[in-house]
C-alpha cells in the first residue's frame, strides 16, 4: 500500500509535527501572549501550527537519506 510506505518513510517527521503542535499548544497555554498583540502566541491555533512546522523541520534533520548505488548495467538503484 502506498500510504503505509509514505508513513514508514516519513515517520520521524510525522512524530516531529505531532510533538511540535503539542508543544506549541502548551506554550500558548502556559506562556503565550494574552494581550493579543503577538501574532504567533496570541491564539492556540497559530501557536500549534507554528510548533508543528518547527517540529517537522527539526525532526527532518535526523532523517537518513537512502544511498544510491549503480548495478552492473549502469542503472542506479536505492539501497
Amino acid at each position: 500500500m502506498p500510504m503505509n510506505r509514505f508513513i514508514k518513510n516519513n515517520l520521524l517527521v510525522i512524530i516531529g509535527v505531532v510533538l511540535g503542535s503539542v508543544a506549541g499548544f502548551l506554550y500558548w497555554k502556559f506562556v503565550g501572549c494574552h494581550s493579543g498583540t503577538c501574532m504567533i502566541t496570541s491564539k492556540p491555533l497559530n501557536s500549534s501550527i507554528y510548533g508543528a512546522a518547527m517540529g517537522g523541520l527539526l525532526f527532518s534533520l535526523f532523517k537518513k537519506e537512502k544511498k544510491k548505488r549503480s548495478n552492473s548495467t549502469g542503472h542506479q538503484e536505492e539501497e
